[in-house]
């Protein structure tokens, strides 16, 4: 008789297998309950937290136990379960993640190809330059091109152990502290991951990040809606976001998808505005010259129509995709046609950031319900 197939050490099924676990003297399973929390994964070993009422509480072996027990017998004697699953008292578990940092904000498109990550890595240089303290997130899983606009591809994070945790301190270029996945994977390497995968190099890199004080956090997500962005907005209250198009129709068309997805009652994250990229082409030689090769305003017009900020329109010029190859952000120089672009960007960033804040709660980090 063929052995059954072990299903894949992903997080969504450990937190399955432990759904057949249930507390003693109830009904209700450990995940339901919500006792599981920070599924990590390193290969095979598999390691969490279980979080009981009470730190003297007389069922911690017992439930211990089998977790273990079902851990094996779902995904194979060969995982590393025992002695990986960390005890905790509710006490403990209280303190919110990223508890240094202010503002979260999310940098989305709704197709790629618009220049999110170049506005991304602008603004955030931007920030940075009015004095506040910023941090980015390439959250571009598949696709990080961060490293390589910050010309930091060859630097590598460092752990350091802070209250008994191992963090991972980000790298710190222009003013702006950033991690991404692509510091752990060579440059030629492509990730084919499963979309749990995915979400789960997201997770830790927010939540094994030492961000520490922060008034502003970018997340460049992925061009569309998927799993992704769930997994941000579930993971981390987002203060806002901030939607990047270019004025094609076409582009237009797939923004408006992405801020419904934000402004949708199961989200409910506010969008502080739109950037119009690629607005115009200026040679740089003629500063005075705009061709509109990919349209006229049609995001500022978007704008208007949905009642959404424009929050500032970025020329087409040279030195852009230059810096961005080069590592040195156009950002830098605020005296250039782009430099000027980027710091209005920010400035307006900034202030429906604080409007957002003054107007409305604070954003709730989004429940997982099953049904």
């Amino acid at each position: 008789m063929s052995e059954t197939p072990r299903k894949l050490i992903v997080p969504k099924n450990v937190t399955d297998a432990l759904r057949s676990v249930t507390f003693p003297g109830g009904n209700e399973n450990i995940v339901d309950l919500d006792m599981v929390q920070e599924v990590r994964l390193a290969g095979k070993k598999i390691s969490f937290s279980l979080v009981f009422q009470r730190s003297d509480d007389p069922n911690m072996e017992a439930v211990i136990q089998a977790c273990e027990e079902t851990i094996i017998r779902e995904l194979g004697e060969e995982v590393e379960i025992k002695g990986n699953i960390t005890p905790k008292a509710i006490h403990q578990m209280e303190r919110p993640i990223l508890p240094g940092v202010k503002n979260i904000i999310a940098v989305a498109s709704g197709k790629g190809g618009v220049g999110k990550s170049t506005v991304a890595v602008n603004l955030a240089v931007a920030i940075a330059k009015t004095g506040a303290k910023v941090g980015l997130i390439d959250a571009d899983i598949f696709g990080p091109s961060i490293p390589k606009m910050f010309g930091a591809e060859s630097i590598r994070p460092t752990g350091e152990q802070v209250d008994g945790r191992e963090m991972i301190n980000p790298v710190e270029q222009h003013g702006v502290k950033i991690l991404s996945i692509g510091f752990f994977v060579a440059v030629e390497d492509a990730l084919v991951w499963r979309g749990p995968m995915a979400s789960n190099a997201l997770k830790q890199l927010i939540t094994d990040g030492n961000w520490g004080e922060l008034d502003y956090l970018l997340i460049d997500l992925p061009p569309g809606t998927s799993d992704i962005h769930l997994t941000l907005v579930q993971t981390v209250p987002v203060t806002g976001a901030v939607i990047v198009s270019t004025p094609q129709d076409v582009a237009l068309a797939d923004v408006i998808k992405g801020v419904s997805m934000f402004q949708s009652k199961s989200v409910d994250v506010p969008v502080l505005g739109l950037v119009e990229n690629m607005a115009w082409f200026t040679p740089e030689e003629l500063p005075d010259n705009k061709y509109y090769i990919f349209g006229k305003e049609g995001a500022k017009k978007l704008a208007e129509e949905t009642g959404l900020p424009l929050l500032g329109q970025i020329p087409i010029v040279q030195g852009i995709r230059e810096g961005g190859d080069e590592g040195v952000p156009a950002a830098l120089d605020e005296s250039s046609i782009t430099g000027k672009a980027f710091m209005e960007l920010a400035a307006n960033t900034i202030q429906y950031t604080e409007i957002r804040n003054k107007n409305f709660d604070p954003t709730k980090k989004v429940k997982v319900s099953r049904k």
